[in-house]
């Protein structure tokens, strides 16, 4: 059996890859502070707006 991203415990297939609700949600908090990041490379916007085709207005 796996162990817990979080604490190393034996892993709960419930709480995949975890091994309770406990350690998915501190994983969770973590992700939301922004405490992990994916990285990549800058564009050229500040990323805060995704360019639309205006496809979606179409009437």
């Amino acid at each position: 059996m796996a162990k817990c991203a979080e604490c190393g415990k034996p892993g709960d297939p419930r709480f995949a890859p975890f091994c309770s609700a406990r350690c998915q949600q501190i994983d969770l908090g973590r992700w939301l502070k922004g405490d992990y990041v994916i990285p990549g490379t800058k564009s050229e916007t500040d990323g805060s707006a995704v360019p639309r085709t205006g496809d979606d207005d179409a009437e």
